[in-house]
């Protein structure tokens, strides 16, 4: 090919090569993100640019999370201040002044950016894994990383064994399910956690109430985005995502500062 040869083996080499060496670093991370949608993805450029360690775990192939489908599929997607100005100023997201206080962006643009920005700024990410438990430790009670395997062994419905993920901190970005807390919550009842999942849409309201309760639901353990509502029983707000981005630079900040004194 174009004047050299290849053999099969060597491609299968450089991969494996390549793919054990990134397990075995991140193996132990300071942050473990669940889901790569707007919080976590937000979350993930702030933590990585403040110099820890970030993994962000999606079990899709793809970023983007409830971006891509946007409002029923239309290619617009909406935010307010000061959502819009951290998207224009931190990720170069182009916004429109839509009136009213309102501001709209391209669903891909906005997946694009908060991507790059947040891989450029030095977060990892592992696309088709899912996270299958979480790993915890008692006297004093916390999470201190997760249980994984590969998104197809879940689709083929097959039994195995997960491997493990250490981290100084685990955030539940997952979205309208809140699937770690879920899983604590379930199989550990003594930590006392409950998700009594999201109440009805109420805007005004979910928006500011979903930034103000994201944070830590337990030692070793953080929420954001749209997990928050489903853990707090807080309203949802539906097509626009302006918490989302302030949910996920606030969850980053209180992990900074949290893991600063550890």
């Amino acid at each position: 090919m174009y004047g050299v040869s290849i053999r099969e083996s060597e491609i299968t080499r450089a991969i494996v090569k390549s793919a054990l060496k990134f397990l075995d670093e991140y193996s132990s991370v300071d942050v473990a993100i669940v889901g790569a949608g707007p919080s976590g993805m937000t979350a993930a450029y702030y933590l990585a640019r403040a110099g820890l360690k970030t993994l962000v775990l999606e079990r899709r192939f793809s970023f983007g999370g409830g971006i891509g489908g946007a409002a029923s599929h239309l290619p617009s997607i909406v935010v307010e201040h000061p959502a819009a100005q951290i998207l224009s100023e931190d990720f170069n997201v182009r916004v429109q002044d839509a009136g009213n206080g309102l501001y709209v962006v391209d669903p891909a643009e906005m997946i694009a950016k908060l991507a790059a920005k947040s891989i450029d700024a030095g977060a990892k990410y592992l696309l088709g894994i899912n996270v299958e438990d979480v790993i915890y430790r008692d006297k004093p009670a916390r999470i201190v990383g997760l249980a994984v395997y590969w998104s197809s062994i879940q689709m083929a419905n097959i039994h195995t064994d997960p491997f493990f993920i250490e981290a100084r901190a685990v955030i539940d970005a997952t979205g309208h399910d809140a699937e770690v807390v879920s899983v604590v919550a379930r199989k550990n009842p003594e930590f006392g956690l409950k998700v009594p999942g999201e109440r009805s849409a109420y805007v005004d309201l979910a928006e500011d109430l979903v930034v103000k309760y994201t944070g830590k639901v337990m030692e070793g353990l953080y929420v954001t985005g749209m997990a928050v509502a489903a853990v707090y029983g807080l309203p949802r707000m539906g097509p626009i995502f302006g918490s989302m981005i302030l949910s996920g630079k606030r969850v980053a900040e209180l992990v900074i500062n949290d893991l600063k004194r550890i």
